[in-house]
């Protein structure tokens, strides 16, 4: 039996930080020995709130999955794809628009939340409105049958199985798999500041290429109980930044709760538990950063695994393409001889690999 098939991936909107880590890319690491994983750069979807600045964007191609690599994430294990080099997820997306509602997008929670959050009101980008058909086409172009996400991404996994039905309803027969979402145990990590989550564009992240000095300047600037004054004093546990970080990557568990105890009895520092989180961070990010920093130094061999990934998934999504409009009988209208030189596309042009 082949083995299950996972999607992934993350917008390409700047380097990826601890949270990501905690989040997901350690369980990606465990994943790729037991899936057939694919990551997706996904530059297009990170356009729909940033077509301001493209640039952005497409550097920050090359800083994921500097990323990926730097982790343990194995080329020869886990495919890693760049999503504007796969047209057939666009048109996919396209098909996809037919068989859902605008108000059924504007319901969607997650796009809700979203939408809320950014101030768009009513000027929201059409594309962002749209991400639910276009993440739909992500997924079922990889006909990937788990799809880790977190708990607040879980209504976007319902829209792509109702597409998926109404799909599978118009073509007469099953062309397309539901998805299942992979929610991880440990939730969001929040930004040092305590006041939101982690995030790349509000300052408040340790990316996992951040200096010795950046850690330790990150660790002592985190919020922890504002009420614990003195050593002596009973503090608060919960909304302590410092110990959610103990929790999400201290392995001895036993230690993390013993620390909880004496910090709410009393008697525990807050540059104790700092420091014990400073120690555990330096060890986890030092051969991240040497390894990121080694890679970015082989830009050819970082654009050859981009290639051979997206090439890869090129043929796989157009395999899935070709499976959706020939039952829905869109291929009727097609000249066989451009079926066939689709599959066989030109080698000839530019595109971002070959850039130097």
């Amino acid at each position: 039996m082949p083995n299950p098939v996972i999607l992934t991936g993350d917008r390409t909107t700047g380097p990826l930080h601890i949270g990501h880590y905690a989040g997901s890319l350690r369980n990606r690491i465990r994943l790729q020995e037991t899936h057939e994983q694919y990551l997706l750069l996904a530059d297009t979807q990170a356009l729909t709130d940033n077509a301001s600045d493209v640039a952005k964007v497409r550097d920050a191609v090359l800083e994921v999955a500097l990323d990926y690599l730097a982790v343990g994430i194995d080329p020869a294990k886990s495919t890693i794809c760049l999503q504007s080099h796969l047209p057939a997820l666009a048109e996919l997306s396209m098909l996809y628009l037919n068989f859902v509602t605008v108000a059924r997008l504007e319901r969607n929670p997650t796009i809700k939340d979203e939408i809320r959050a950014r101030g768009f009101g009513r000027d929201i980008p059409a594309g962002f409105l749209c991400y639910p058909a276009a993440q739909a086409a992500d997924i079922t172009a990889f006909r990937a049958g788990l799809v880790p996400v977190g708990a607040d991404q879980a209504p976007l996994i319902e829209q792509t199985n109702e597409i998926v039905r109404r799909i599978n309803a118009a073509c007469g027969r099953p062309v397309l798999v539901e998805a299942e979402a992979l929610i991880p145990e440990a939730g969001r990590l929040p930004g040092v500041d305590g006041r939101a989550k982690m995030s790349k564009s509000g300052g408040n992240a340790i990316r996992l290429s951040a200096s010795a000095d950046e850690i330790s300047a990150a660790v002592r600037r985190m919020f922890t109980d504002p009420g614990h004054l003195r050593a002596e004093d009973p503090g608060r546990v919960e909304g302590n930044v410092v110990f959610d970080y103990l929790d999400a990557f201290e392995e001895d568990r036993a230690e993390v709760e013993a620390l909880k105890a004496r910090y709410r009895a009393g008697g525990l520092g807050d540059s104790v538990i700092k420091r014990r989180l400073e120690d555990i961070l330096q060890a986890l990010l030092a051969p991240i950063r040497a390894r990121r920093a080694e890679l970015a130094r082989e830009r050819g061999y970082v654009l050859d695994v981009l290639r051979a990934g997206t090439h890869k998934a090129q043929a796989v999504t157009r395999d899935t393409r070709n499976e959706v409009v020939t039952g829905l009988g869109l291929f009727r209208l097609c000249a066989p001889e451009m079926v066939a030189k689709e599959a066989n596309p030109d080698a000839g042009g530019k595109d971002l690999f070959t850039h130097a």
